[in-house]
């Protein structure tokens, strides 16, 4: 059989690849300490659940428009015209099969054959596989520890030629947790004015912030920076609701109708009860939300701590999200390498940096119970030991 030649430039999703692997091993009962999925260990509030159930018993189970159920819109765009300084209309805003199928449609109503898009690296592991997927060319910019893994102005220019379409900004960062300061966004901002070309924000992990981090949109800076802004945001992170599937996206209201357009032939509606849960996640109390950063602060403190005590490995804090990325090149091993070895040898599931672009580092996910990062930080020590530090 001969498949399409664009599968064959497409990377399959490591993280899922060993979040895969890890689940299989433990149901084989082998003792996994698992720090690679992006996913809160939290069960969805309970009122979100409430709001669903509710739908389902009021017959809530027929097809939506396409764009999502109006009522979530417009608590969409209430949630960005309040919380971000987005003054963006209902019709701006389309729901999606969550914050993947936000950027995958963005993607295709967007990018041609020959397009570039520049994406930052650390970059989360899809975007470069949803721009060869549409046609176009990811044009990497590698960011290191001393910058915090933040892309410069000057960076951002000397990347733009007149192929350039778009600029991917994630902030907070997966998988760094590095978060963009209002300062640094307004600079990149009079690049993307100046230069003329669309920026996408990705803005997933907006509300798990620590330490003071103040989120900015970067479409809030100015009127002349928010005409090029797309902002692309969902409810799998904030409300542990990752198996919903639920994402949007705000922009220029023709390309939201571009976007319309793919999803009514692609997926049709997202579904219908669950978009009552994600109402009553944006009108419902955020109590919920600030219970989870909480416990997500305890444990990046506690894993931050054992790990930088321990010998080949350094780690920039991060300032969000649920993420350590931990330099691992004093070992001598690849990434891909040294989380092979982690786990067959200890039972510790993490993700190689290479799968981010970064192969000097590793990812690993706090996401999980304070027992399970003291066993799983015990055996990680143990490994490092194991290679004196040095491989």
């Amino acid at each position: 059989m001969k498949l399409a030649s664009r599968v064959g430039q497409v990377t399959p999703s490591l993280t899922l690849a060993i979040a895969a692997k890890a689940k299989a091993m433990k149901a084989d009962g082998i003792d996994v300490c698992s720090f690679s999925a992006g996913e809160p260990d939290f069960d969805t509030p309970a009122h979100i659940k409430a709001a669903s159930k509710q739908a389902l018993d009021e017959g809530k189970t027929k097809y939506g428009p396409a764009a999502g159920e109006p009522k979530l819109r417009v608590a969409i765009a209430n949630k960005l015209r309040h919380e971000n300084n987005l003054d963006y209309d209902t019709h701006n805003v389309i729901v999606t099969n969550g914050g993947k199928q936000s950027l995958f449609n963005l993607m295709l109503a967007l990018i041609e054959v020959g397009d570039e898009v520049i994406i930052p690296a650390p970059y989360w592991l899809s975007y470069p596989e949803m721009v060869k997927l549409a046609g176009g060319k990811p044009v990497i910019v590698p960011t290191d520890a001393t910058q915090g893994y933040k892309i410069t102005p000057a960076q951002l220019r000397s990347s733009i030629t007149p192929q350039t379409k778009l600029f991917i900004l994630n902030s907070p960062s997966n998988p760094t947790g590095m978060v963009y300061t209002p300062a640094e966004l307004k600079a990149l901002a009079e690049v993307v004015v100046e230069q003329d070309i669309l920026v996408v924000s990705d803005e997933i992990y907006e509300k798990i912030r620590y330490d003071g981090a103040q989120h900015l949109s970067i479409g809030a800076v100015g009127s002349e920076i928010f005409k090029r802004t797309i902002i692309s945001n969902g409810f799998a992170k904030a409300f542990a609701m990752t198996g919903w599937r639920i994402g949007y996206i705000a922009g220029p209201l023709e390309l939201i109708k571009a976007m319309t357009t793919i999803q009514s032939h692609s997926t049709s509606n997202v579904c219908t009860f669950a978009q009552y849960g994600a109402i009553a996640a944006l009108e419902g109390s955020l109590d919920c939300v600030e219970q989870m950063r909480q416990a997500f602060a305890q444990r990046r403190q506690v894993m931050l701590e054992r790990l930088t005590a321990m010998p080949g490995l350094t780690c920039v804090k991060p300032d969000a999200a649920f993420y350590l990325f931990p330099n691992i090149s004093q070992t001598g091993l690849s990434s891909l390498e040294f989380c092979d070895r982690l786990l067959s040898s200890q039972q510790v599931a993490a993700i190689p940096g290479i799968a981010f672009g970064a192969d000097d580092c590793i990812r690993l996910s706090y996401a999980t119970d304070m027992a399970s990062i003291e066993k799983g930080m015990d055996r990680l020590e143990k490994f490092l030991h194991q290679f004196n530090g040095h491989g």
